[in-house]
């Protein structure tokens, strides 16, 4: 789950927390390689090493195509990489991450359809489950 940060987050680690986040149901990572060669076959040269060293830190100014091929392969805007708040596509991830989850899912497909009042229900529950768990309250996962 997403670490609470003090400032903006750097390149690398938006790109790490993609990489944590972002991937195929049921397996682990892409691989570097994976992200390389998808980008370079939508059009925009970049080898699985340079990826690896902007998810390092080892290179941190990488070209506007690297970035828009990054970002595409990631499935968010480019500008996750050059805003200071990211908070939209934080929340987005996190809720990627949360769905991945096979009982988390299942659950959240269950409630779709009910009326307000059922699911004001059903969260009053899970709020129930997570206090007796000590687990944290609020929108999401800490």
């Amino acid at each position: 789950m997403p670490e609470q940060q003090s400032g903006p987050a750097s390149l690398a680690e938006r790109l790490d927390r993609l990489f944590r986040t972002v991937h195929p149901a049921g397996r682990e990572e892409y691989t570097y390689e994976e992200v390389a060669t998808a980008i370079r076959e939508a059009g925009t040269t970049i080898s699985h090493t340079y990826v690896w060293q902007l998810r390092k830190g080892v290179r941190d100014n990488p070209t506007m195509r690297h970035l828009e091929g990054l970002a595409k392969f990631f499935g968010v805007p480019a500008s996750y990489f050059l805003d200071e708040d990211t908070t939209a596509v934080d929340a987005q991830l996190e809720l990627l991450a949360a769905l991945r989850d096979a009982p988390v899912r299942a659950i959240a497909l269950r409630a779709s359809g009910l009326s307000p009042s059922g699911l004001a229900a059903i969260q009053a529950m899970v709020e129930h489950a997570r206090s007796l768990e000590g687990l944290p309250e609020g929108d999401g996962p800490a």
